[in-house]
């Protein structure tokens, strides 16, 4: 299986920091951000990534090269401007082949074990969801008996950034810039959305406060 790191967000949130430096790069605990994902990913026994970037990307290419560090096979999207998730996705896969892959938003840190998800997709989607952050209270979907909901009726959680998908979840999609949950929830809406519930460790690194929490963390784990 194939992972992607989206890394082509501005993190205008997260500025000054990501002024200079692309968002994936902010060190956390003098390590950058993605770097994470990327031992994680490798210790999780995948090996061929594609990353997707746009602001201050080249600085990415140049930082991690061809991934021979990680033992991993990197690849790039470069996108120049911005296609949003969906469209970052799609500009993708032709690196990412036939076959499901996995997503992980590259602004987010975690202590998930992507092990769990290497196993066969039943239907177009496998999303890792968590309880909701004080900062996203409200949530984004349901997860009832192991399928994922939005029909407005069930508790929300939140939806981690981290997913499997199959290529056939952008059947009839075009280039350019367009969001990955209407695709969500069209799938949904076929009952081929499945998923799980995650109860470790997960921040969605948006903010100086939250940087600031995983630092907190990470010392904590130390």
């Amino acid at each position: 299986m194939k992972a992607m790191i989206l890394a082509a967000g501005k993190g205008e949130r997260m500025r000054p920091l990501t002024l200079h430096t692309p968002k994936p790069l902010v060190p956390v605990a003098g390590v950058p951000l993605i770097e994470y994902h990327l031992r994680a990913l490798a210790a999780a026994g995948f090996h061929d990534i594609v990353i997707n970037h746009a602001w201050l990307g080249q600085q990415i290419e140049d930082h991690l090269g061809d991934g021979a560090q990680f033992g991993l096979s990197i690849q790039y999207s470069a996108e120049g401007e911005p296609l949003e998730t969906g469209g970052g996705i799609f500009k993708a896969l032709p690196l990412l082949g036939d076959e499901p892959f996995l997503i992980v938003n590259g602004d987010v840190w975690t202590d998930y074990d992507f092990r769990a998800l290497r196993k066969p997709l039943a239907g177009h989607a496998h999303l890792v969801l968590v309880n909701n952050p004080v900062h996203h209270p409200a949530g984004d979907f349901a997860l009832v008996d192991g399928q994922v909901r939005d029909d407005g009726e069930d508790p929300k959680l939140t939806y981690s950034g981290i997913a499997v998908l199959d290529p056939a979840l952008f059947d009839g999609a075009g280039s350019g810039a367009f969001k990955l949950a209407p695709l969500l929830r069209r799938a949904m809406a076929q009952g081929r959305v499945t998923g799980e519930r995650f109860g470790g460790r997960w921040v969605d690194v948006g903010t100086h406060e939250r940087l600031a929490e995983v630092e907190y963390l990470l010392a904590e784990q130390r």
